[in-house]
């Protein structure tokens, strides 16, 4: 008997500090986390811009949910529709659609078309490429000839260098 008392002391006083152990650890943890919150705290600012985004957020979460519920009633009430008029539904949506991409089609030819004869139309006349208005061809050729006068006498000059470089040596 007396040994068992003795366990039951024993048994009693393991528990107390098992509870007084976990009341510390508990006090510890709530003053690590007061600690990680003040280390965190939002600034006046972020509590503004929160307490203002919260309820528009909530608002338009809100109409997003009626829309949505909204299209599936509409979607329920027109799918019989859909199946009962498909045979005539689809050929229209077909041949609408075919209409709009040849109309489509047709102003991309023809744009090209009246930039390409806009662009002969200005070559002709000397507008091409920034000249001048009022250039003729003539002016453009010889403007070229001169050019390729210049660039010949630059490379006999050029060529006359390195003979002269070459002798030198």
């Amino acid at each position: 008997m007396a040994d068992q008392s003795y366990r039951q002391d024993i048994y009693l006083r393991g528990s107390q500090g098992q509870g007084q152990d976990l009341q510390q650890r508990g006090q510890e943890a709530v003053q690590s986390f007061k600690h990680f919150l003040h280390e965190k705290a939002p600034s006046s600012s972020n509590v503004v811009a929160f307490a203002t985004i919260l309820p528009l957020g909530g608002f338009l979460l809100g109409l997003s949910g009626l829309a949505f519920v909204g299209s599936l009633i509409g979607l329920a009430l027109t799918t019989p529709l859909f199946v009962l008029f498909s045979p005539v539904i689809v050929p229209a949506v077909l041949t609408i659609g075919l209409v709009v991409l040849g109309f489509l089609v047709a102003g991309g030819f023809g744009i090209t078309g009246l930039s390409a004869f806009s662009w002969i139309i200005n070559y002709f006349r000397g507008y091409e490429m920034g000249h001048a208005a009022g250039m003729d061809m003539d002016h453009v050729s010889r403007w070229a000839h001169d050019k390729a006068g210049d660039m010949g006498h630059r490379v006999k000059e050029m060529g006359q260098g390195i003979k002269d470089r070459v002798r030198g040596e």
